[in-house]
């Protein structure tokens, strides 16, 4: 049994799944208790998520013992900073935690070791996955977090970054970055490594490559909703249709296969606030 197959308890829940060609988007929602979207909560399973995120397969045995000093270990690699408003990591935390929970992903090379300090600003994918099935090929999956206040400068910047990556050389050295830190348990690790390796055309990897882009950012319908009935939903849906005609209109689709995730925010700042405050309690 691997220790991926441990994870927390689901807290998101999706309300709407739409597939068109090579784009499937998805909406999740953090919910609302009496009345409030749920800040607090949403932060707090973030947190439930940070060994996970943040520490290789090896680190990963947790018993009573050690609990608290892995959750420790974990709190410090993802940041120490104490000017937090724009960091956005807690967008990265939710896009892995909905990969390997949704989509059953595996971490193959964890992000927070691109850095040479645990403040730094990586240029990298924000998370990098494999999901594994029986008699089905290896997909690799590649992330982009954007959490920001407005939707339209998330889908906007997540498009640049995609395009960037497989556009500009990046890719190629990336690649390289990546195939030494891919653990050897990983299931299937030689059919893994061998599409990250210099000899191999970037064809291969693109051709079992999954772009998958998580949004969260403040929502006109979350705002609003004192509950998640259907004129929340309804909204909700609206704006993911929004994002996703983005995406399509940005001709990425024709090239690449992409999962969009979309998850409303009432306040991005109230849940990086609260998300720095989980963080630094564990630090």
């Amino acid at each position: 049994m691997s220790v991926y197959d441990n994870k927390p308890e689901r807290f998101l829940e999706k309300l709407h799944t739409a597939e068109v060609l090579n784009l499937s988007s998805d909406l999740l929602c953090a919910g609302y208790e009496f009345g409030k979207w749920r800040c607090e909560p949403f932060a707090f399973h973030l947190a439930e998520w940070l060994p996970d995120y943040a520490l290789p397969e090896e680190e990963l045995r947790v018993n009573h013992a050690n609990s608290l000093v892995k959750i420790n270990q974990a709190a410090v690699r993802v940041y120490t900073s104490a000017k937090y408003e724009k960091r956005g990591e807690a967008g990265e935390i939710a896009l892995h935690a909905v990969c390997r929970d949704f989509f059953g992903t595996i971490p193959i090379s964890p992000r927070v070791f691109y850095k040479s300090a645990s403040n730094d600003v990586v240029k990298a994918f924000d998370m990098v996955h494999a999901r594994v099935s029986d008699g089905k090929p290896v997909e690799i999956w590649l992330g982009e977090s954007k959490l920001y206040a407005d939707g339209a400068s998330a889908i906007s910047e997540a498009i640049s970054s995609i395009r960037a990556h497989i556009e500009g050389g990046f890719l190629a050295n990336e690649k390289i970055l990546l195939g030494p830190q891919i653990p050897k348990t990983t299931p299937r690790y030689e059919e893994i490594s061998a599409m990250f390796k210099k000899q191999a055309s970037l064809d291969v990897l693109l051709n079992n490559a999954v772009f998958a882009v998580g949004i969260l950012c403040d929502s006109i319908s979350a705002k609003k909703a004192k509950k998640r009935d259907a004129h929340y939903i309804a909204g909700a849906k609206g704006e993911l249709a929004s994002l996703a005609r983005a995406v399509t209109n940005s001709g990425l689709t024709a090239q690449l296969r992409l999962v969009l995730i979309y998850v409303p925010l009432a306040s991005k700042d109230a849940l990086v606030k609260a998300f720095d405050a989980r963080l630094k309690g564990l630090q």
